[in-house]
Parts: structure tokens; C-alpha cells; sequence
């Protein structure tokens, strides 16, 4: 295969192939990354496209700036509701996403700088290989706001590092710093930032090199081994997140955290 260099911008990110590796960048670095409902559905339909491509071996999944991802971006609710986009289409778009990263037949990079954040956690872990500076940090922030872990979140913590650290992170809402996470077995490897990217470098070129068959056999089968709860959990999540993005304390988490103060939540 040639070494073929084509780029094409989406919503919310770019999505550059280089030769085997298709380089998908979360391209809202002023919101830290946050996601809105149409550069979700487009991020999945990218990497289910992605996956159908004999021409990619593996993507390697990033954020533009200093920042992976802070999760849905609630500044643009309001304009996505005014346009008749439900709850349960916010959640099942940030459900297709984390899926298609899992589900997809050829490996994927999670290169993680910053926060990764509400939905950003369940993107990043989703990925089979998590490469984190050492600024980076997992915060389950939605508890804040008065809403619960979705996009898998919780059940791939609890999956890697078990359900005390899943509930800690997902009741207290609380930053896990990156030294944490890679002691708690979910990220691959922390590294100085000067560093990460040639590791990066280095894992997808030795995946995009690899024997595809054989690593897309041995990614099912890890993924049955520790992630057979996946689908009910995002089932849960979508049913609950979808009720309480309807409810008074979410509205005034979201109001709190749009105008930086303390939220005050019903008794």
C-alpha cells in the first residue's frame, strides 16, 4: 500500500488518513473538546465507516489543543432542543459512538492530553489502547450537574480497575489524575507529553503492520472477556440519563456550570 495522505473536516473534528492510520481529531479546543449531538452521530458514522475500510488498519483517536474531551458540550442543548433533538437521540448517539469504537475490527488509539471528561471517559476507554500524557486526568463530572455516567463509563472502570474506583469516580465526581488511572489499569502507559506522541507513533505503526485478522480476533476476544456487560449498561445509562436530562436538578447544574457557581439541588 502506498503512503497515501488524504484529510477530510467534519463537525467538530478532522479525520486524516495517513497511509494505514486514519488520525481523527476532536477539532473544539475553545470548549475543550466538548461534543455536540451532530459531531457525535458524525465521529460514529466516521469510525463504523473507518472500520469497513480495508485501507485503515487502525485510527488513532485525539483532541485538538490541551484537552482530549470534556463530554457532551451543554452550551448547544439549547439550540439542539429548539431543533427537535430529544434525550434519548443525545444518548443514543454518544452510545453508537463508544460501540463503534469497541466493536470496530481494527484497533484504537486513544492519545490523551487534558481532561477527558463525562462522555470523553467512555470515548477514551472504549479505545483499546489508552497513551496519556502526564497532565491528563478522568473526571466523571456528571453527579455535579446532577446527572449519571453515560457512554459506558462506569462499567468500563469498573471492568479494568473494579467497582470501588467506579463508584468513587462516579459518586464523588472527582479528577483521577493520570499516575492514578495507568496504577489502576486504565490507561496503557503515562508519559512526559515531549513523549507521548512518538509512542503513539510507534504502537500505530507495529498495529497498522500487524497480521489484521489475527488482531481483530484477539480484540473480540478481550473485549468478550471484560466487556460482555457493555450493552446493558449503555441500555441503563440511556434510560436513566434520559430522565434525569428532564429533571429540575440537571437544569440547575447546567445553569450553575454555564455560569460558574455552585449548584444547589433540590432536597
Amino acid at each position: 500500500m502506498t503512503n497515501s495522505h488524504s484529510a477530510q473536516a467534519r463537525v467538530g473534528f478532522t479525520a486524516v488518513q495517513d497511509g494505514k492510520v486514519l488520525r481523527i481529531t476532536m477539532t473544539n479546543p475553545r470548549r475543550k473538546n466538548a461534543l455536540d449531538y451532530d459531531t457525535m452521530v458524525a465521529l460514529g458514522e466516521t469510525v463504523l465507516t473507518a472500520s469497513e475500510n480495508r485501507a485503515v488498519r487502525v485510527i488513532v483517536l485525539t483532541g485538538a489543543g490541551g484537552d482530549f474531551c470534556t463530554g457532551a458540550d451543554l452550551a448547544a442543548s439549547p439550540a439542539e432542543a429548539a431543533r427537535g433533538i430529544t434525550a434519548d437521540q443525545v444518548m443514543d448517539a454518544a452510545n453508537r459512538l463508544v460501540k463503534a469504537i469497541v466493536s470496530a475490527p481494527i484497533p484504537v488509539i486513544a492519545r490523551v492530553l487534558g481532561a477527558a471528561a463525562g462522555v470523553g471517559v467512555g470515548i477514551a476507554l472504549a479505545a483499546d489502547l489508552v497513551y496519556a500524557a502526564e497532565d491528563a486526568y478522568l473526571l466523571l463530572a456528571f453527579i455535579n450537574i446532577g446527572l449519571m455516567p453515560d457512554g459506558g463509563a462506569a462499567a468500563m472502570i469498573a471492568a479494568a480497575a473494579g467497582r470501588p474506583l467506579a463508584a468513587e469516580l462516579a459518586l464523588l465526581g472527582e479528577r483521577l489524575p493520570a499516575p492514578a488511572a495507568k496504577a489502576a489499569g486504565l490507561f496503557t502507559a503515562v508519559l512526559p507529553a515531549d513523549e507521548l506522541d512518538a509512542k503513539v507513533e510507534a504502537a500505530a505503526a507495529k498495529l497498522a503492520n500487524g497480521p489484521r485478522r489475527a488482531i481483530e480476533l484477539t480484540k473480540r476476544a478481550l473485549n468478550q472477556a471484560t466487556l460482555g456487560a457493555l450493552d446493558a449498561a449503555l441500555a441503563a445509562e440511556k434510560t436513566g440519563q434520559a430522565e434525569l436530562l428532564g429533571s429540575a436538578d440537571f437544569a440547575e447544574g447546567a445553569t450553575a456550570m454555564l455560569t460558574k457557581r455552585k449548584p444547589v439541588f433540590a432536597d
